[in-house]
């Protein structure tokens, strides 16, 4: 007797009890029937036996897909095994459940109801008694029973509907198929006034609040994601936040919220949920498990974003360095099943596994990528040389990404260099002449503005490395303008990220101008605080042309 189709808790259980179990997998009903009184009454004769709940699992044929010792929640069909469907459709599958006290189901059934996003849940409370039939038939085990079904979203967050006691055989009388259609129809009608695009991400995101983190830093990187997630694409259908001591090493969050996060998933629609951290490749691996969708963490949203600006053969280059960098240290997230390097009997002796050819062909990759950064670095070197030759003195841009710099080098030099409101609009750096009258000897003189890759909190390690070359126009500048924009609300504290990246870099310039963009937006007791703080700083407006005329009288000093 094999026991490999029962799911759930089998320990203690005796061969005839498992093979009362197995024989559920021969049973078949009309496919527009929730359930027969003969089918419930076996389960609950069974369940009964075992003195343990018993779930069986049916698809819309009516026949018999899984069966499992335990509650709902304990025998649920993982993600990744469900059939695919959308937002607008149910999964196809009920769900036949017996409880050993006469209760409605409890939110913990309901909310695994949810996450498989069943056509239905049955529940049938016991008696603790009956008479079996000959032939492995019962009588008189069901007291009541319950129907349980999702609804679509409303105001007042109502995922599911529960039905008050029902006797049996008017339950086996309802018409399934009709109360599927009339429920999948309503699903549809919601999602189409969603007005989601097909193409367009539909993201949860997550956010971990540490005992090492204030209220207000937890609450700005929080922020900062959903404008990543924003500029990547994608439109956010909920923030999920908790609050622990330190991180879970499995799953980041508690078990709690990870069960939380699932039943969003399903009654959202989510597609991606997007940490606020960087994940593990264990952690990774286990949150799709639970979820059944893409899990990503804040570097892969970076990444996404900088494969998306790319324009110029050199930006598409460091990008795809920066994403293999990422990328490799995870392959190992697949677990040991794909490699065959452990040690051991039948691990010994010619030929490697996918991992492994797809690790090589990674690392070759690689190595051939830094070859052709480094090659870029010597171009720009050179092309720097040149301009330092003809005495040019150059200004780089710097500054937290969406601060404006972009639209600045536009105001000052006329040029077309392409600016929006996202974050990392973009990536290239690009160079361009300013000439300044100097209104005291009315002498001409030319300057040298490069607009760089905007900065942010804690920037992936992997993108400092990859794009050193693109950075390297910061190291070689005479000078820095540090653009801040002083509408947002943590100004100070982009001001502390970009000194803290530059602090990292060798021989970044001594001479620096901080200039406050965006003062038409500002707060005025931002403007004020600044001012205060930062007395030897600018206040302009890029935007609106404001104080650029003063600005280019300090560039002429520089």
């Amino acid at each position: 007797m094999t026991t490999e189709n029962i799911y759930g808790n089998l320990q203690g259980l005796k061969p005839n009890q498992l093979k009362q179990l197995q024989k559920l997998y021969h049973q078949r009903i009309r496919s527009d029937r929730l359930t027969t009184t003969e089918l419930a009454e076996r389960i609950a004769a069974i369940s009964t036996d075992l003195k343990q709940p018993v779930c069986v699992y049916l698809n819309r044929r009516g026949q018999v897909i899984r069966v499992g010792v335990g509650t709902p929640r304990q025998t649920q069909i993982p993600p990744l095994e469900l059939p695919r469907y959308g937002a607008e459709r149910l999964s196809g599958i009920r769900c036949l459940a017996t409880s050993l006290k006469s209760d409605a189901p409890s939110e913990a059934c309901l909310t695994a109801m949810a996450r498989q996003r069943l056509d239905a849940l049955v529940m049938f409370s016991l008696t603790g008694g009956g008479v079996m039939r000959k032939g492995g038939g019962a009588s008189g085990f069901i007291k009541d029973t319950y129907l349980a079904h999702l609804l679509p979203i409303s105001e007042n967050d109502t995922y599911w509907e529960v039905s008050s006691p029902q006797d049996l055989e008017d339950l086996a009388e309802q018409d399934f198929l009709d109360l599927v259609d009339s429920l999948e129809a309503e699903f549809s009608r919601e999602f189409i006034a969603q007005d989601v695009s097909s193409q367009e991400d539909k993201v949860l995101l997550v956010g971990l609040m540490t005992a090492k983190m204030t209220e207000q830093k937890f609450q700005d990187s929080l922020q900062e994601l959903a404008l990543l997630v924003d500029s990547a694409g994608g439109k956010i259908l909920a923030t999920i936040e908790q609050k622990r001591s330190n991180p879970h090493p499995q799953t980041l969050v508690g078990a709690g919220k990870v069960e939380e996060i699932a039943l969003q998933v399903q009654t959202l629609g989510a597609n991606l949920v997007a940490f606020d951290r960087e994940l593990s490749p264990a952690q990774v691996r286990n949150l799709e498990l639970q979820f059944g969708v893409r899990v990503v963490d804040r570097t892969e949203v970076i990444l996404d974003i900088f494969a998306q600006r790319a324009q110029s053969g050199a930006g598409k280059l460091q990008v795809e360095l920066a994403q293999l960098e990422y990328m490799l240290p995870r392959l190992t997230g697949r677990g040991q099943a794909m490699s065959r390097l452990g040690g051991g009997i039948g691990t010994r002796g010619p030929g490697e596994t996918k991992l492994e050819t797809e690790r090589r062909a990674i690392k070759k990759r690689i190595t051939r990528l830094q070859q052709e950064v480094n090659q870029l670095q010597n171009h720009r070197s050179r092309l720097r040389q040149q301009r330092q030759q003809q005495e040019i003195p150059s200004v780089a841009i710097v500054g937290y990404t969406n601060a404006g710099k972009s639209t600045l080098i536009n105001a000052l030099t006329n040029a077309e260099v392409y600016a929006a409101d996202k974050l990392f609009a973009t990536l290239d750096p690009t160079t361009r002449r300013l000439t300044i009258t100097d209104k005291n000897t009315s002498e001409s003189r030319t300057i040298l503005l490069t607009d760089t890759v905007g900065f942010i909190h804690e920037l992936p390690p992997q993108l400092v490395d990859s794009f050193r070359a693109t950075l390297e126009e910061v190291t070689e500048a005479d000078a820095m303008l540090h653009v801040v924009d002083l509408s947002h609300p943590t100004w100070e504290s982009q001001i502390n990220s970009v000194k803290a990246i530059l602090a990292d870099m060798p021989l970044a310039p001594n001479i620096e101008l901080i200039v406050f963009n965006k003062i038409d937006k500002a707060d005025s007791e931002h403007l004020e605080t600044a001012k205060n703080n930062y007395p030897q700083a600018l206040f302009i407006s890029a935007e609106k042309r404001l104080g650029l005329e003063t600005l280019r009288s300090r560039l002429v000093n520089f």
